[in-house]
């Protein structure tokens, strides 16, 4: 069995994952996570915060997930928010047209190629439809917008869509978080939220959904500035796969420090190098297997048309390479587009280090003869005769001056025009700052995770499974298990488990079959340890507390017992460091 198979049929029978609404047939691409997962989610989520928004001394804003169409318009969603599909003529089935080149075929980076290549190469490679078996040489390949549409609304409302990103409902945003920022730069607002996308084939499980969830931090920063302080992660080691090492054949890793990354130019930019070390740093926190773990540049025809560099997180699942989080550079390109579409100032306002005299053009038209003369176009004319004056002072030399107005060419004069030239004390200047985004799924994360923590070994001689999840993500941190339910082992075993959910735990109380039985359980499900109540329990409020990954065990005082617990989820304590070994464990 595939391990993304074996982790499917897990994950539904212990409650992590399973398809929506299948009681009325189920809808493709959505996924309800169980008892189980809902708190491993929770905890990957709790953990992303941590890191990106705690530590790093960031804002974090909570944005509505439907928008109106003006704002993707401007975003540039509208136009270029497309994947590429074929429809068979057989079947009528739609797939996804670059992920069947590259599976059927084996061509990389099918994404890249434009829709009249992907046909051709569908063609000549005799790709077929994987639901019928059709040919689906000549058929046409198209784009099709990923978003959902929807109404604000009564009656025909006005038209709006579930954002397909989180960064929209920040970028939008801007104006006020600069001012909550004080204008100061750089300065990170960070979201985890829903989002949706009209997939054409998801699958997969969690690794290509409808709905998922992402966390993105959108780090506004001065593009003159130096960038960050890379001290905190300028040893942290990278597997980088950069973009002129890829191609056929076995990957050619650059085993690099960031620092070292930085000053050897693999990565240009000393944000995203940053970012990537912390990226690192806390996918190895919440349990990637950093051997199957890497970063990888995206090559030219990948990059999205604002980004001059992005690196995305991939982690290894049945051998092919899933992407996780992407790190890229967005420069002004979000920011300027608002700035143009909206009603408010996308920009911040830096000081220069000395007031600076400066010469400045300047117009004030005689708006009684501009408004005879060009009518309603009057204030175009105006605005047109300020751009030149910044752009081209020689021009108001003449005796007249010709600009364009809403798109035709007229003729002032210049005398008409108050043409001047003063000198002014300038203290600083407005900019649209840059961003550096990193932006990352949290499905694709909890999948990973699980996929990489499930094992297979034996205890005592005896297979099982496990989920070595790190203890700090897993769904449940105790199992409480009473020997038996008689002679007050049971009463006593629940007050435990009480005492420890107020200590603020996650607890599983657990009597059902035998003890093994019970760790089995608890194994698989990833609880990393179990506190059994037994006889010498009533006699000396001792219990035992077993370790998920050993299967050792260490005799502990119930007093104290949940201070023994978190110092061991927080990597405080060594397990064989608490109370004392049980023989024969």
């Amino acid at each position: 069995m595939s391990e993304r198979a074996a982790l499917a049929e897990l994950a539904k029978r212990r409650g992590f994952f399973f398809p929506a609404v299948e009681a009325y047939g189920g809808v493709a691409g959505f996924y309800v996570y169980g008892p189980a997962g809902a708190r491993l989610k929770a905890n990957v989520e709790a953990s992303w915060r941590e890191q990106f928004a705690v530590r790093e001394g960031h804002a974090e804003i909570d944005a509505p997930t439907v928008l109106p169409e003006p704002v993707f318009a401007a975003s540039g969603h509208l136009e270029s928010f497309n994947d590429l599909l074929v429809a068979c003529a057989e079947c009528g089935e739609t797939h996804r047209a670059d992920h069947l080149l590259e599976e059927a075929a084996g061509v990389h980076d099918a994404e890249t190629l434009e829709p009249e290549e992907l046909a051709e190469q569908l063609a000549a490679n005799g790709v077929t439809c994987p639901n019928c078996g059709a040919p689906l040489a000549d058929q046409p390949v198209e784009a099709f917008n990923l978003m959902f549409e929807t109404s604000i609304g009564p009656g025909d409302g006005a038209p709006g869509y579930l954002r397909p990103e989180t960064a929209q409902g920040i970028f939008v945003e801007f104006p006020r978080l600069a001012e909550y920022a004080r204008g100061q730069l750089p300065f990170g607002v960070t979201q985890i939220g829903r989002a949706y996308r009209n997939e054409i084939s998801p699958r997969h499980a969690l690794l290509r959904v409808r709905e998922l969830t992402q966390a993105e931090l959108e780090l506004f920063h001065d593009p003159a500035d130096a960038g960050p302080d890379l001290a905190p992660v300028a040893d942290v080691p990278l597997r980088l796969y950069p973009a002129d090492d890829q191609g056929d054949g076995e990957p050619a890793y650059r085993n690099l420090t960031v620092s070292e990354a930085v000053e050897s130019d693999v990565v240009a930019n000393p944000w995203i190098a940053y970012y990537l070390g912390r990226a690192r740093q806390w996918y190895e926190r919440i349990g990637v297997d950093l051997d199957r773990f890497r970063f990888r540049q995206h090559l030219p025809g990948e990059l999205a048309h604002y980004a001059s560099e992005c690196w995305d997180a991939e982690a290894e699942i049945d051998g092919d390479w899933v992407e996780l989080a992407g790190i890229a550079t967005r420069g002004d390109y979000d920011l300027r587009k608002h700035d143009a579409h909206a009603d408010d100032d996308f920009t911040v306002f830096r000081e220069y280090d000395e007031p600076r005299t400066v010469e400045r053009a300047t117009v004030e038209p005689d708006m009684a003869v501009l408004g005879p003369a060009f009518g309603p176009n009057a204030p175009a004319v105006a605005d047109a005769l300020a751009d030149l004056a910044e752009r081209d002072p020689a021009a108001f030399e003449a005796d007249t001056v010709t600009v364009e107005a809403d798109g035709e060419p007229v003729t002032v004069d210049v005398a008409d025009a108050n043409f001047a030239v003063e000198t002014v004390v300038e203290r600083g200047e407005h900019l649209v700052p840059h961003v550096v985004e990193p932006s990352f799924g949290v499905e694709r994360a909890v999948f990973t995770v699980l996929a990489h923590s499930l094992r297979e070994d034996e205890v005592d001689g005896e297979p099982r499974t496990v989920m070595r999840l790190p203890p700090a993500m897993a769904p449940t941190l105790v199992g409480v298990f009473p020997l038996m339910t008689r002679d007050g082992l049971g009463e006593r075993a629940r007050s435990i488990a009480a005492e420890l959910r107020d200590a603020g735990l996650a607890v599983e109380y657990d009597d059902g079959g035998s003890i093994g039985r019970r760790y089995r359980r608890q194994d698989e499900v990833g609880t990393p340890y179990g506190v059994t109540v037994d006889y010498e329990t009533l006699e000396d409020d001792t219990v035992t507390v077993r370790d998920r990954d050993s299967a050792a065990q260490r005799r502990v005082p119930i007093e104290g017992l949940a201070e023994v617990v978190r110092a061991l989820r927080d990597g405080e304590r060594a397990f064989d460091s608490v109370g004392a070994a049980v023989a024969d464990a």
